[in-house]
């Protein structure tokens, strides 16, 4: 660390070190991943951890465009490392070799036609910095030709080779192999599962990671970053020499992200030492392998840069919009296990570090798996079964016990769950709380029928949304509504077991001295001769009393008298309460 200024939105290594930028020292990265020499390494990590910022470090390290540019890297670890002879062994290898740095953080589209003429315009970019290969006797005539033809828009073809054959040119000049470092390379993979192009986009990137990472003889080593692992299967096929690693692996642990040693190192500095504990409550809790307590960089900047002050500095930026769509769509499951995350429970699952984003829809650990490698959860603990367990797996199975990673990440889920309920909507579901809270029936009736009116297709995940299954989606999402709103002043349960059944909802007032609620959701099922919403509440009252639900809450020390009932029956997207 230094006593420089703590500047935001820095991503270039040579810039933070000539202009004087707050900088903490990773370059033992460098050490690190060239002792290791895994051929091709992906390293994945959460959105705002210095990906970009290390990538632009190795490149200034090891490019020969840097050849002796020594004052980038004076007084710092890499600079320092010494051999058994007490030489300086780092030292020589700077500045030697050929780099392409390449990255994807900008290719966002709509289509799959907009995204290969994005990664075409990339590629296009990487030859015209190269264009002194086109002086002098390198190229022959048809070679020429071929990087004449290297322009945006050019046929997927013709781009799934070219940066194998840009190694080759370099390779051939240089009379050295070449070292490709490729960032954020899941970015539009992201863009292609939401917006429905996935497998064009798979067939596309199969044959440019093939060609640039497998089949290129002329390539030294490569380096590639990103947030998620996409499954090799997907777009990695065939690539044995690929090292992956993840949030749980045990390589570069402390390389991206602050230590906490860092972080409170800062604060001193920075005459803030007075808050590490607040600090710590807020953007503490990121495991990466076996280094816990590790901070996102962003975060911790944003807050020396503010004098101090806390704020969702890191859920902030871009890149919630997948998250929010996997939790506001997903099953019931998956809402449910948000209502005990937010209200500071654990849960155990079993995640495959492989993101298979065709799975993203109909597997819950899928969804895990995704918000572990993206930071929005952290491991508490890990555990091999040693025996058959029924309803978990088979002996040898991992799991993972998760929870949200820190004040920070659980504010945004928060906020993200309100921004469901927003404008008119809004409105008309803070009046239904209301409504509920004072046994205001017929202002509830109102409001709920507004209120689903306006957000029963906002959680369907189906192309053709189903009486049956929309109240069973509404309801947890809404109930996910009430754990945000009412966290303050109640405890919301969904789904849980009390007397013979389960209820479908619970609101148990943190003082006992105030009302509890039992909320029980029907959809009008003729099947059970059920001919009006007026038999279907009935029902649901019937089932109530039949379960004896109440019984969790006089267990606690609520009065009968304390306990309110409510039924709600809902045909399509209207609902009865009583």
């Amino acid at each position: 660390m230094n006593e420089n200024r703590a500047g935001l939105g820095y991503q270039d290594f040579e810039e933070v070190r000539t202009q004087h930028i707050f900088y903490i020292d990773k370059t033992d990265f460098i050490r690190e991943w060239w002792e290791y020499a895994d051929k091709v390494t992906l390293i994945t990590r959460p959105r705002r951890f210095g990906k970009t910022l290390n990538m632009s470090m190795t490149e200034c390290f090891f490019s020969n465009k840097y050849e002796n540019r020594s004052d980038l890297f004076e007084g710092l670890s890499i600079w320092e490392e010494k051999d058994f002879n007490g030489e300086y062994r780092y030292r020589k290898l700077q500045g030697t070799f050929p780099v392409i740095f390449l990255s994807f953080a900008n290719v966002k589209a709509a289509s799959y036609e907009e995204m290969v003429f994005r990664i075409t315009k990339v590629i296009t970019d990487l030859y015209n910095k190269n264009d002194y290969l086109l002086g002098g006797n390198l190229l022959n005539e048809k070679e020429q030709k071929y990087y004449q033809e290297i322009e945006p828009g050019m046929s997927s073809e013709l781009a799934s080779d070219a940066i194998n054959t840009m190694t080759g040119f370099m390779q051939r000049y240089y009379d050295q192999k070449v070292i490709i470092i490729l960032d954020e390379y899941d970015t539009p993979m992201q863009d292609a599962w939401i917006l429905g192009y996935w497998e064009e986009a798979v067939r596309f990137f199969s044959g440019l990671f093939n060609s640039t990472f497998k089949t290129n003889k002329y390539l030294e080593r490569g380096l590639i970053t990103g947030i998620t692992r996409v499954a090799k299967e997907s777009i990695f096929t065939g690539m044995n020499n690929l090292d992956v690693i993840t949030t749980t692996s045990d390589k570069y642990t402390t390389a991206f992200g602050f230590t906490e040693e860092e972080v409170f190192t800062a604060l001193d500095d920075a005459g803030l030492g007075e808050q590490k504990e607040k600090v710590k409550k807020w953007y503490d809790g990121f495991i990466f392998g076996t280094s816990t307590d590790i901070y996102n960089p962003w975060s911790i900047v944003s807050f020396i840069n503010k004098k101090g002050k806390y704020d969702t500095y890191w859920s902030n930026t871009s890149g919630n919009g997948l998250v929010n769509q996997l939790i506001q769509k997903g099953n019931p499951d998956i809402k449910q296990t948000m209502e005990d995350l937010l209200q500071g429970n654990s849960f155990e699952a079993e995640i495959d570090e492989k993101i298979v984003f065709d799975q993203l829809n109909g597997s819950a650990d899928a969804v895990w798996s995704l918000l572990l490698a993206t930071g929005y959860l952290k491991v508490l603990n890990v555990r091999t079964l040693d025996m058959d367990e029924e309803g978990l797996g088979a002996e040898g199975d991992v799991w993972y016990t998760l929870t949200i990673t820190n004040l920070e990440t659980k504010r945004m889920f928060r906020k993200m769950i309100k921004d469901w309920f927003k404008n008119d909507t809004e409105v008309y579901y803070n009046e239904f709380i209301k409504a509920l809270l004072n046994d205001n029936v017929k202002k509830m009736n109102t409001f709920m029928n507004k209120v689903a009116l306006n957000t029963f297709s906002f959680f369907d995940s189906g192309n053709k949304p189903s009486d049956q299954t929309e109240p069973e989606r509404f309801y947890h999402g809404f109930v996910l509504g009430m754990v945000v709103n009412l966290s303050d002043t109640y405890k919301v349960r969904s789904n849980r077991e009390s007397g013979f059944g389960r209820y479908d909802v619970m609101i148990e007032p943190l003082d006992k001295t105030k009302k509890a609620y039992i909320l029980e959701f029907k959809v009008l099922d003729s099947d059970e001769d059920e001919e009006t919403l007026e038999d279907t509440l009935a029902n649901a009252h019937a089932q109530i009393e039949e379960k004896q639900y109440e019984a969790e809450l006089i267990s606690s020390g609520y009065l009968p008298e304390q306990i309110r009932k409510y039924g709600f029956a809902f045909r399509g997207k209207e609902c009865l309460i009583g």
